[in-house]
C-alpha cells in the first residue's frame, strides 16, 4: 500500500522498525518537501516488499561499485519528473539512497547516499566515500555522498 509523505506533519509510518525512525522520517520528509517545492510532485513511497523491481534496479547499479547493503530495505519510491527518473530506497539502519538517472543525458546520472542523524556510516560505504554535512529543519544534520553512474540502465 502506498503512502504519500507529508512534510508538514512528519510521520514514522512504514519506518517504525528503524532504530533512528524519527530521523529517517525527517529525512524522507525533507525529500518530499524538495520534490514538492521544485517540481510540484507528491512524494509517495511503497513498502519494499511490494517493490522488488525497484530494488533489483538499484542493486544492479550498485554492482558498479561492488556495494551490497546488509540493511533491510523498508520503502521505495520510483517516479519520473521532467527528463529525470528517480528511484529511492529507505533502509532500516537510516540510510536513504537515491538514483538520479537522466533519460537523455548520460553525464547527469548518479547514486546518492544520505545518512540519517544518529546513524553510523554503513560498513559497505566506510572509507570509500567522503560525506558532506547539510543542515535540515526536518532531518537535523544529514551526511551525504554520491557516485556517478557509468553504465546504461
Amino acid at each position: 500500500m502506498s503512502y504519500t509523505v507529508d512534510f508538514k506533519n512528519v510521520s514514522t509510518v512504514g519506518l517504525e522498525s528503524s532504530p533512528v525512525a524519527e530521523a529517517l522520517a525527517g529525512l524522507r520528509a525533507n525529500e518530499a518537501r524538495y520534490f514538492m517545492t521544485k517540481y510540484k510532485h507528491e512524494f509517495t513511497v511503497v513498502p519494499a516488499s511490494e517493490s522488488q523491481e525497484a530494488l533489483d534496479y538499484v542493486n544492479r547499479i550498485l554492482q558498479e561499485r561492488n556495494i551490497e547493503f546488509s540493511a533491510k530495505p523498508l520503502e521505495t519510491s520510483q517516479f519520473q519528473v521532467e527528463n529525470i527518473k528517480f528511484t529511492y530506497v529507505f533502509y532500516e539502519d537510516g540510510l536513504a539512497l537515491n538514483v538520479m538517472y537522466t533519460v537523455d543525458d548520460a553525464k547527469k546520472r548518479a547514486v546518492g547516499f544520505k545518512l540519517s542523524e544518529g546513524m553510523e556510516i554503513p560498513q559497505e560505504l566506510e572509507g570509500k566515500f567522503k560525506f558532506a554535512r547539510q543542515k535540515s529543519k526536518l532531518a537535523g544534520t544529514i551526511r551525504g555522498s554520491f557516485f556517478v553512474i557509468k553504465g546504461e540502465y
